[in-house]
């Protein structure tokens, strides 16, 4: 008569003692009982989620000797990092949408005065940008805004949003802005002589934006001013390298960006 050992215990689980694994996002393992094979996608106190090449998820307890990986047996851990996950933002905090094509660009387009303020626009917004569809270009000024304007021929689904440098009244700007009375264009501004002064001086380091005295270029006044080489290209792209999200921005450009976005995308 055959005999059998009392021990009922599986083989996987008499072994000698194995490593403990943390169920890291991603990490792919199978399940010794069922041989349900997935990469974990969350990990809470006691139980671990598994998500198929087919996209089932099913949860199992985090049992010692409870997993294989690579063919080994493991016993999966809880990170010890492990803590809510929050979702992805885009550098403007829009929430982000992994694996999102960039829409077919609309008829509507923000303009802006130059190429510092459009390489901007894109550091911050781009993500949101692309999803939406809005084409982001730059004038080299807004002198003839109103013939730049009727070139366009702006209406209801082509609408057209200007953000405009030193938009303060009695400006220059202010007045060329109040000329475009077009329905379906909205100009709009931020307070600051160029863009630079909308990234906030703690972003880049310096305790404030130097004034410059009239008369000379600002640009080049702020390099000797900080001590800077006066190379305003240079310099530019050592301010922008300082900007990773909308925290680095000053809030009154911000809200006009934002602000364009909307109005050109309105029709949706």
């Amino acid at each position: 008569m055959r005999s059998y050992s009392p021990d009922l215990t599986p083989p996987w689980k008499r072994s000698k003692p194995v490593p403990e694994v943390p169920a890291d996002p991603e990490l792919v393992v199978e399940e010794v009982s069922t041989g349900f094979c997935g990469a974990v996608i969350r990990c809470e106190a006691g139980a671990v989620t598994l998500e198929d090449r087919f996209g089932k998820h099913r949860v199992f307890p985090l049992e010692p000797r409870g997993f294989l990986l690579e063919g080994k047996v493991v016993t999966l851990v809880r990170p010890a990092s492990a803590a809510p996950s929050r979702p992805p933002r885009t550098a403007s905090g829009s929430l982000a949408v992994p694996g999102a094509r960039a829409r077919v660009a609309r008829a509507g387009r923000i303009y802006v005065e130059g190429r510092h303020d459009a390489e901007l626009v894109e550091r911050v917004w781009g993500d949101d940008l692309r999803i939406e569809g809005v084409v982001v270009e730059y004038l080299e000024g807004v002198d003839d805004l109103p013939s730049i304007v009727a070139d366009f021929s702006p209406g209801p689904d082509a609408r057209l949003g200007v953000l405009v440098d030193h938009l303060v009244e009695g400006s220059k700007e202010s007045r060329i802005a109040a000329s475009v009375t077009d329905p379906h264009v909205l100009v709009v501004g931020h307070p600051y002589i160029d863009v630079w002064e909308a990234v906030k001086p703690s972003s880049v380091g310096i305790p404030a934006w130097p004034t410059v005295p009239r008369g000379q270029d600002w640009k080049t006044g702020v390099c000797r001013a900080l001590g800077w080489p006066e190379n305003t290209g240079a310099a530019w792209q050592h301010i922008l390298s300082k900007v990773a999200s909308y925290k680095d921005l000053e809030p009154a450009l911000l809200g006009r960006v934002e602000e364009l976005i909307d109005f050109v995308t309105v029709s949706d």
